[in-house]
């Protein structure tokens, strides 16, 4: 056959999100996916019933309101941000600008599985360097780097994990790549740690950084796909030439914009996740099942094994609870919990406590 696609791409394996759908429940309680289980804001779901009246109408091509909204909220630089369709989009711009066969992009083992998707998309070869105790490992990743490496992708919080590297070795990191590499900081979950920027202060003193953020999780748009990046002039100006003109609808941006301005809402989620996450790792490890210190909005169980995981994974389906599995990330023991109000803690704490008294 004449027609073929471009080298790497039928190497990539299409990406499985959280499943929504358990048979024989209607209304299963989900928290596979990292969603927020408090909904989304009323500021943005009054935004969201005013668009209605501006469908006939093009969207901004600029985002100015949006990105004026961010940097207000963020102490930011507004010509400095880019938005895109979640915060995927920006990260397959920099792949799409800034690699391409012959390079190579860097990611860590149980970092985010789109990144090697984009790293083939661009006919790059993704190249996976190990953690340390499911905690990046900045000497590991400086020791991958060649002369072929342009990016290097680096989730912090770590999903599945939940772990993350404190913003020194970040800066090291950035300070330590080759000259011709950009490091690429995916904060989706930034919003739920304490006293960490997502790199913002780092991306203005250098020119080889770029964060990435989304409204999918602490926002609670995650059916909306808008996300945002913030890097150096020169970058995000490389990037802006490669994003549709009309990448964002009016509806996107006007409920984005409500929802980054209540930070009342914010605020009470980031509050309520971090109870409750506090206690969901207690109530684990008081259960026997191992559980690192999580500064998201889930935590990585990890069972004896991959068939106690299965079991487990199992029982909680029968309760009608839908968890992750996470074999594909390298813990073929381990189920991700996303952390849920405190109806939706307390339930899984209690199928995951019959399990392991019928188990024993």
């Amino acid at each position: 056959m004449s027609i073929t696609p471009q080298p790497g791409i039928m190497e990539i394996d299409l990406y499985v999100g959280g499943q929504s759908r358990l048979e024989g429940h209607e209304n299963p309680l989900k928290l596979s996916s990292n969603e927020n289980p408090y909904g989304t804001s009323s500021q943005a779901l009054a935004a969201l019933e005013r668009s209605a009246a501006t469908l006939h109408r093009y969207p901004s091509t600029d985002h100015a309101e949006l990105r004026a909204a961010i940097a207000e909220i963020h102490g930011l630089d507004a010509d400095r941000i880019i938005c895109g369709v979640g915060s995927d989009e920006v990260l397959q711009f920099i792949a799409q600008c800034y690699a391409g066969p012959g390079c190579e992009v860097i990611h860590t083992e149980h970092g985010f599985a789109m990144y090697p998707i984009l790293a083939r998309a661009a006919g790059a070869t993704p190249v996976e360097v190990r953690e340390r105790a499911r905690v990046v490992d900045v000497d590991a990743i400086l020791a991958a780097c060649t002369d072929r490496t342009r990016i290097v992708y680096l989730t912090n919080p770590g999903n599945p994990t939940g772990t993350m590297i404190p913003l020194e070795e970040v800066a090291r990191l950035a300070e330590a790549l080759p000259e011709q590499v950009i490091l690429v900081l995916d904060g989706a979950y930034v919003e739920f740690t304490e006293g960490y920027d997502g790199g913002a202060r780092l991306v203005e003193s250098r020119d080889n950084v770029v964060m990435t953020r989304t409204f999918s999780k602490i926002h609670g748009l995650g059916g909306l796909r808008i996300g945002w990046g913030y890097g150096p002039r020169a970058i995000i100006d490389v990037l802006n030439r490669v994003r549709q003109p009309f990448n964002l609808s009016t509806t996107q941006l006007a409920v984005a914009e409500a929802a980054i301005r209540d930070e009342r809402f914010t605020e009470h989620c980031r509050a309520e996740n971090a109870r409750l996450r506090v206690w969901l790792r207690e109530q684990l490890l008081g259960l026997g099942i191992a559980c690192d210190e999580s500064h998201a909005n889930y935590v990585l169980a990890r069972f004896a094994d991959e068939a106690e995981a299965a079991a487990c994974d199992a029982a909680l389906r029968e309760s009608g609870i839908l968890v992750r599995r996470v074999g594909g990330y390298g813990f073929p023991e381990g189920l991700r919990i996303t952390v849920g109000d405190e109806a939706g803690c307390a339930r899984v704490i209690d199928a995951i406590s019959r399990f392991k008294g019928a188990a024993a």
